[in-house]
């Protein structure tokens, strides 16, 4: 949340590809990313529980012994989502087509959103 603008790169190396999309962020509401997560399969609901991205583990054993427990607990239940987990939307205001020329002379096509 501390700085609104991100980037994002789709890169397709066998066709010599790229896409690249720059623009500001927001997270997305709270009830979205609620929706969103309920709408993944259980076991990525308890995957996202399990390991929670950045934290360090102690093993890989650790991760399996949890999502053992969790799938128990979970069985017959709603995985309920973690306060932590949730999503960010990118309002695109370039967007940058790029393929690769074996000479170097590269193409590149940009969109940029005008203001005003």
């Amino acid at each position: 949340d501390a700085n609104p603008f991100a980037s994002l790169v789709f890169y397709w190396e066998p066709l010599n590809r790229q896409v690249r999309i720059e623009g500001s962020v927001k997270r997305l509401p709270e009830e979205e990313s609620e929706q969103y997560f309920h709408s993944r399969p259980k076991s990525s609901q308890i995957g996202a529980v399990v390991s929670r991205q950045s934290t360090v583990i102690p093993d890989r054993e650790y991760l399996r012994k949890k999502n053992a427990e969790l799938e128990e607990r979970y069985r017959e239940t709603t995985v309920p989502k973690p306060a932590y987990w949730g999503g960010y939307i990118l309002q695109p205001d370039v967007v940058e087509f790029w393929q690769g020329q074996t000479n170097r002379l590269h193409d590149r096509i940009v969109f940029r959103r005008l203001r005003g």
